[in-house]
């Protein structure tokens, strides 16, 4: 009997450690109350669909080889050229509409979509992250995902990677150049295309800013979009909080009056936020993790696809790679009234796999119904 006791009591145990680590791992990965997000003002997410980097038609997504695209996403790179060039012409009446924009626009937004011209099919004009490329979502209707970090001369610049090498073919990184350097290299013009163009068509370092499609300010971000479309904009920065970026950002967000949230793959940066601008929405970015788990850094990223690292942040919606939503994080999440957002949808077909799991989605290469 004594035996049977103990082992009734270890079970109990097992059970009651298994409860505990449960409701810890739902404590953990609960987002943001309701109750909460509204007595701190925060707004609902906007019911959109975001393009990713904008409406482009090179970079991220985009098959570099036209030959092998398939009809959606050529259907989708004509849309995004033909409303880049467009845009020139719209802005006024759609900065209008807006509310609260003079209409004016900064001499660096009306070169570059000014830019954008009506050159060869085959040249990018609307590439990712770019004036043009977010002047054409605007055009459609559709939101913007964008990615910020800093230049050397701590100006908050749009741009994903860290270096130019993808867009521009300038190995360089972002934060060892300044704005003004960053004003003379093209993004995206092509497969061997980067480099800084002169006024005569050749390659060098002294063009003037209005001869190239360059990686942009978010200031004049926001001045372009002046709230036409809501944005999703995303912190780019490491394992440590980028302090610097999220106040000078911040700065220039607080001051914006179109709708817009943040989100970052690091929980320190939504802590940030939550600490000092509650107002504003804010979302957590994480992918399934798969593989083993061999490192302290794989732990991490292990434990941020579990959504464990959350608490952290309160997130109010989560960003999620678009194959994982049927996941039980993802499904508690949403049961606990986060608001779950795929990336990236490529396809109408991944579009349709993604909407039993997701309320909503960033897309490229294709165009979704417009739904702001």
């Amino acid at each position: 009997m004594g035996s049977i006791r103990r082992v009734a009591k270890v079970g109990e145990a097992l059970i009651g450690a298994g409860l505990a680590a449960g409701a810890a791992g739902v404590w953990a990965l609960a987002p943001r109350g309701d109750s909460l997000r509204r007595l701190q003002c925060a707004s609902e997410m906007p019911v959109a669909h975001y393009a990713h980097r904008g409406l482009h038609d090179a970079g991220s997504g985009i098959e570099s080889d036209r030959t092998r695209a398939g009809a959606d996403e050529r259907a989708y790179v004509e849309a995004a050229r033909r409303a880049a060039r467009n845009e020139d012409g719209h802005r006024h009446a759609g900065a209008h509409a807006a509310g609260g924009h003079s209409g004016v626009w900064p001499e660096a937004i009306t070169q570059q979509v000014a830019a954008v011209g009506s050159g060869p099919s085959d040249i990018s004009v609307a590439p990712e992250n770019s004036l043009p490329a977010f002047a054409a979502a605007c055009r459609l209707g559709y939101g913007i995902e964008l990615d910020v970090r800093l230049s050397r001369d701590r100006q908050v610049v749009v741009v994903h990677d860290d270096d130019l090498n993808r867009v521009a073919a300038d190995g360089r990184k972002v934060a060892d150049l300044t704005y003004e350097e960053l004003c003379r290299i093209p993004i995206a013009s092509g497969p061997g295309e980067g480099g800084s163009v002169e006024a005569g068509g050749g390659r060098g370092r002294h063009a003037k800013r209005s001869e190239v499609i360059h990686v942009p300010l978010l200031a004049d971000v926001l001045e372009l979009v002046a709230g036409r479309v809501p944005l999703i904009v995303e912190y780019k920065m490491g394992r440590e909080l980028d302090r610097e970026l999220m106040e000078r950002a911040d700065v220039l967000l607080a001051a914006y009056e179109g709708p817009y949230v943040i989100e970052s793959f690091n929980p320190l940066a939504l802590a940030w936020y939550r600490r000092h601008r509650p107002s504003v929405l804010r979302g957590q970015l994480a992918a399934p993790y798969h593989g083993r788990v061999r490192s302290g850094s794989d732990l991490l990223e292990a434990a941020a696809g579990a959504l464990l690292l959350n608490w952290l942040g309160r997130p109010d919606f989560m960003a999620y790679e678009w194959h994982g939503g049927r996941s039980l994080p993802m499904r508690l999440f949403r049961a606990l009234g986060g608001t779950p957002v795929a990336w990236t949808v490529r396809s109408r077909q991944a579009e349709r796999e993604a909407a039993s799991s997701f309320d909503l989605c960033i897309f490229e290469s294709y165009l979704p119904a417009v739904t702001y």
